[in-house]
């Protein structure tokens, strides 16, 4: 979503001349996000291999930088002084790391925008890119600020290509309270589709997360294959958001709520 004026906009202001930072490594496909954005091309030791997959927000950014599996001896070799890591890399790994110096820098598993500006400001400070870090936590609110209210109140519900739904309490719920949508899910956290809770009480919008990739190619259940669920999806309004801002708790989470709110005022009847 308005990816490539995203990209322009960072790109605008990563730090071009002056002394070099620290030498970065990514971890993992989130971690990519936060270097690439955070971090001048320059003072990139490495990106994950997942840098330039089709559900990586920042993947025109990553062309040309070096890409290396979080092992020891990749991230040996890419010699960093600093990694950045969400899920990547074990905890053998991390320890060998730090016994060479190497500092971990940690993005949390942010459940509101709160914790993903402070995800934000962690990782910058790491990265001595605090300026920068400013400037996305001020593109994320300006987003959330445009947002705000949009949905009047209108009830949604998420689901994933894999049958997942999201609750109370975590990043996608805050997208759609922050489009000023009421989550139909209020059960805490992540869990399972109620296939017949939806058949007999069926939403008029769905959120679709996922739906853009092949996310539940080799799962034992996934709604592809649930042709009830497929009709009754066919026959209510839906925005899909796109894998590439659902993966990572970091600022482009923002975007999810921007589409919600396009989608509400494009539909003020709601249908």
């Amino acid at each position: 979503m308005r990816a490539a004026a995203a990209l322009a906009a960072i790109l605008s202001f990563t730090p071009g001349l002056g002394l070099a930072g620290p030498r970065v490594m990514a971890l993992d496909q989130c971690a990519d996000q936060y270097v690439l954005a955070l971090s001048p091309r320059r003072d990139i030791a490495a990106l994950s291999t997942r840098a330039r997959n089709a559900d990586s927000y920042l993947r025109a950014a990553a062309i040309g930088l070096p890409k290396r599996r979080a092992t020891a001896e990749s991230a040996l070799g890419a010699a960093p002084d600093v990694v950045v890591r969400y899920w990547g890399g074990d905890d053998r790994l991390l320890r060998d790391l730090e016994r060479r110096g190497v500092r971990i820098l940690t993005i949390d598993d942010a459940t509101d925008f709160a914790g993903v500006a402070a995800n934000i400001r962690r990782v910058a400070a790491g990265l001595d890119a605090r300026p920068a870090g400013e400037r996305l936590i001020g593109r994320m609110n300006a987003e959330l600020a445009a947002a705000g209210g949009a949905g009047r109140g209108r009830g949604v519900y998420y689901l994933t290509s894999g049958g997942d739904t999201a609750g109370a309490g975590v990043l996608v719920d805050a997208m759609i309270r922050a489009a000023g949508f009421a989550n139909l899910d209020t059960r805490p956290g992540y869990g399972v589709i109620s296939l017949e809770r939806l058949l007999l009480d069926p939403p008029s919008l769905f959120v679709l997360g996922f739906f853009d990739q092949d996310m539940a190619a080799g799962e034992r259940w996934s709604v592809g294959r649930e042709a009830a669920l497929r009709r009754l999806i066919a026959t209510r309004q839906s925005v899909s958001l796109p894998a590439s801002i659902l993966g990572c708790p970091a600022w482009f989470a923002a975007d999810g709520a921007a589409a919600l709110a396009a989608w509400a005022r494009a539909h003020p009847g709601g249908g």
